[in-house]
């Protein structure tokens, strides 16, 4: 029997590194019921490299505090593989509000800020916004 392709999927792949898996589960979870959104999480950033190099992601949902490894350092490792280094990263952090984003235009150096708690639908309005669709 011949093998055949995988169907091709307008879905775009979000990775979502973040600590905190019940987090990431949940965002996950509200991401791939909109059906625009393969979602896959990492809650070790030490495995954050590998895990985005195997999915190949359109967009990394970053937090900016997690043990071992942070979210800058991570940065800098996606943006120094040649692999990785063009996918939009997006920091997600509890370290600032929504207004002092939104005050400072939602970016963290060279890269766009969520603040947390993360609501569903604007997330999904930034990604679309990001990602197009």
């Amino acid at each position: 029997m011949p093998a055949y392709p995988p169907p091709i999927t307008a879905k775009k792949r979000i990775l979502i590194v973040d600590d905190n898996a019940s987090d990431t589960l949940l965002v996950e979870l509200c991401l791939e019921q909109t059906n625009d959104y393969v979602v896959k999480t990492e809650n070790n950033a030490k495995l954050a490299l590998a895990t985005a190099k195997e999915f190949r992601p359109h967009l990394i949902l970053l937090d900016v505090r997690m043990p071992g490894l942070d979210g800058g350092e991570l940065a800098a490792c996606f943006q120094a593989d040649p692999a990785l280094n063009a996918v939009p990263i997006v920091f997600l952090t509890a370290l600032v509000t929504k207004s002092e984003v939104a005050a400072g235009n939602g970016r963290g150096g060279k890269f766009p800020i969520l603040a947390k708690p993360i609501i569903l639908p604007e997330l999904v309005a930034f990604l679309k916004q990001r990602l197009g669709g």
